[in-house]
């Protein structure tokens, strides 16, 4: 049986819980004004993102270019409502700034992209092209004899990519233990659930037969997310594929598990509805 938990990993895991609680609001506000976004994937990456950035990752928002930094890269680069609410929680710019999400010639446009905002390592949005970037980035940390982890975040529709296969086997040829993909594993892409356009499933088995070590959690669950996000990857000796089982739309009833929020607006009523659901 696990250890129970201690004083300390509660308010930990509660300090976790308000901060994902926060970006899906907030992520939801900013869709909603700005009628553009795909909040269904932000919803299923909330907790996710939440436990790096307010649990794990080491940084200074100050000085989002310190060589000693955790990396994280934002693969599933059309979440941005999720991703720069984070990224305005943890201090890499103001709050207030979230209002001109999506506006004209605004720095927080549909992609992330590290020429306007500090925090984003590198642009994304066509799927397949984070894992390659944070491979070479933990690479360049394993040539350098450097400490900082990298960290990616992936759709599991965009594991359809095979650049991700290319860089799975070369992270592995690497034994690159300072690299972790997370996999948002919510089993709905654009239009279709996952099983019926390209199976992915066994996934684990997958990651495995490519030379990772993977580890299987529930996305939503802040204390395993912690748990397996944290662990020193030292003596590993290989990368690390965690598969967080999700759900698009987390905590709204009409949204949850619902391809059609993959991207979506709400109306006045559904965005009211949602905000009182997300208490």
């Amino acid at each position: 049986m696990p250890s129970p938990a201690t004083p300390l990993q509660n308010d930990l895991t509660g300090e976790i819980a308000a901060q994902a609680l926060w970006i899906r609001r907030r992520s939801f506000q900013m869709v909603y004004e700005a009628q553009q976004g795909h909040p269904g994937g932000d919803f299923s990456a909330a907790d996710i993102l939440a436990t790096l950035y307010f649990g794990v990752m080491r940084y200074d928002a100050k000085k989002p270019r310190d060589p000693g930094r955790d990396r994280f890269v934002m693969s599933k680069g059309h979440c941005t409502g999720a991703f720069y609410a984070v990224l305005a929680r943890a201090g890499y710019f103001p709050e207030a700034d979230l209002s001109t999400y999506m506006e004209p010639l605004s720095k927080l446009n549909g992609h992330p992209n590290r020429n306007y905002l500090p925090g984003v390592e590198t642009n994304t949005g066509p799927l397949g092209h984070g894992l390659p970037v944070a491979t070479g980035i933990a690479i360049a940390g394993q040539l350098d004899k450097a400490d900082f982890r990298t960290f990616v975040l992936t759709g599991d529709g965009e594991l359809q990519e095979g650049s991700n296969w290319e860089s799975a086997l070369t992270a592995a040829h690497r034994k690159l233990e300072n690299l972790t993909l997370i996999v948002d594993r919510n089993r709905l892409q654009q239009g279709a659930r996952t099983e019926d356009t390209a199976s992915l499933d066994p996934l684990d088995d997958k990651w495995r037969a490519f030379g990772w070590h993977v580890e299987t959690v529930d996305g939503h669950d802040h204390a395993q997310l912690f748990d397996v996000l944290s662990a020193s990857p030292k003596g590993r000796g290989k990368p690390l594929c965690v598969i967080a089982n999700t759900f698009k739309g987390k905590g709204v009833s009409f949204m949850h598990d619902n391809v059609s929020w993959h991207h979506g607006v709400p109306s006045k009523e559904q965005y009211e509805l949602a905000m009182q659901e997300l208490v």
